[in-house]
């Protein structure tokens, strides 16, 4: 039975990556000096090229693998305000200024994305489709109600609830007791925003070499002596955008941000009536669970996007797969025959405050730690440093201005990670 949950052209590749672009970058050899080094060709360090070498600076980008090979073409193509902390929890760490700050911030991480799409001209597919979030438990929906009534203090998230009665019109499951609706979420298609994105990068005049591992990082007295998998360089400044996929390059940065594993199926081709039925809006989806549910239709409304977190460790996302397609028939009994076309997974960069980094130590820069919202944090906070990088930015983001906290004992190895999500499993069956 499991076999048959498998279809006969079943891939191991993202559904994104099969279905885009497929783009040669020009043969670039690896220069002797550059004014900057991105590390990381994805969201974050392709959006902080954009920005240095529309100032004329020399600008490399280097990346291990193909550009965009890991979580920028790996994720679920939702877009929010991209904070998990509520302002309340932010005001009691840092004070209500700085909390009012880290929420306008991310409000700009949302309208980045749209002016992106709209004022340059990048392929993305963003529409403002909104987002679902269910209530797993009937005393979650009533705490949903709360925080829907009470509003936010800076955002206006025009936010609106939606009954289990009403459930019809928004999701063709029972397995919600309604949930609420944040009508300006939006989501795009993750095929087309990333080589768009690494096009214009290419026509702003900047390198970008897949395929070449950056091993070392010395400083120097101007500078830094770069080793790469293909040589050596020199760089003026040097911006890591490596994220969930930062190794030892930056011990320091390596102490802070925790690489975790995030599944995803996406279905074969489902009947029109099948998927109207059971998904009559577009909307990007999720759920009260701890232990996150993120899911939503392909862009062309014929598939099935479903992705979180199933194992207790890391697992081959075959195996993974198959817990995946089960909880998506728990909410949505009839997609029980419907069978997995691929099975992915990528490392999420999560920080033990559940916030995004961004900072500089003498002409070194980083931006990471989105916590599995980084579409449009990535991007705006890879732009934010990219715009320091080039002289045109002084003044500091909020996210900078929030210490980064690492834990003793922690080296890389989210050793912590097993008995984490148990706990969060036990939580998520008595919804607390």
């Amino acid at each position: 039975m499991t076999q048959a949950l498998f279809a006969d052209n079943y891939k191991t590749t993202p559904y994104w990556q099969d279905i885009a672009p497929k783009l040669a970058l020009p043969d670039t050899g690896l220069p002797a000096e550059v004014d900057v080094l991105v590390v990381g060709g994805g969201y974050t360090g392709l959006n902080a090229a954009l920005q240095t070498a529309r100032e004329g600076l020399g600008t490399l980008v280097l990346d291990a693998e193909d550009p965009g090979w890991g979580c920028s073409m790996r994720n679920g193509g939702q877009l929010s305000t991209s904070l998990k902390p509520s302002f309340s929890n932010l005001a009691g760490r840092y004070g209500g200024e700085l909390a009012t700050q880290l929420c306008l911030e991310g409000q700009a991480s949302l309208d980045y994305m749209r002016a992106l799409s709209r004022e340059d001209g990048l392929e993305m597919g963003l529409r403002e489709t909104g987002r679902f979030h269910g209530a797993h438990k009937p005393h979650l929906y009533e705490s949903l109600a709360r925080d829907c009534a009470a509003g936010h203090p800076v955002w206006k998230a025009d936010a609106f609830m939606v009954p289990k009665s009403d459930m019809a019109r928004e999701l063709g499951t029972d397995a919600y007791h309604g949930g609420i609706v944040n009508p300006h979420h939006c989501s795009i298609d993750v095929s087309k925003y990333h080589p768009s994105l690494l096009n214009k990068v290419l026509a702003e005049g900047a390198k970008v070499r897949g395929k070449c591992r950056v091993v070392s990082l010395e400083r120097e007295t101007s500078g830094f002596k770069v080793l790469t998998s293909d040589g050596s360089l020199k760089a003026g400044k040097v911006i890591l955008a490596t994220n969930g996929y930062s190794g030892p390059l930056s011990p320091w940065l390596q102490r802070r941000l925790i690489p975790i594993g995030s599944y995803v199926i996406a279905t074969e081709e489902i009947p029109s009536e099948t998927i109207d039925r059971l998904f009559p809006t577009d909307r990007v989806l999720s759920d009260t669970r701890k232990l996150v549910y993120y899911y939503r239709l392909s862009p062309d409304r014929k598939r099935v996007l479903f992705g979180g977190r199933v194992s207790l460790s890391e697992t081959d996302p075959r195996n993974s797969a198959l817990k995946l397609h089960r909880d998506m028939t728990a909410l949505f009994p009839e997609l029980g025959s419907v069978r997995i076309s691929h099975a992915w997974m990528g490392f999420v960069g999560y920080t033990f405050d559940t916030l995004a980094h961004a900072g500089e130590d003498n002409g070194l820069f980083h931006a990471g730690g989105y916590c599995g919202s980084g579409v449009g944090m990535a991007s705006y906070l890879g732009m934010r440093m990219g715009q320091k990088a080039a002289g045109r930015e002084k003044s500091l983001s909020a996210f900078e201005k929030i210490p980064f906290p690492t834990r003793p004992l922690y080296q890389g190895n989210p050793w912590f990670l097993a008995p984490s999500v148990l706990v969060y499993r036990l939580r998520d069956r008595f919804g607390i």
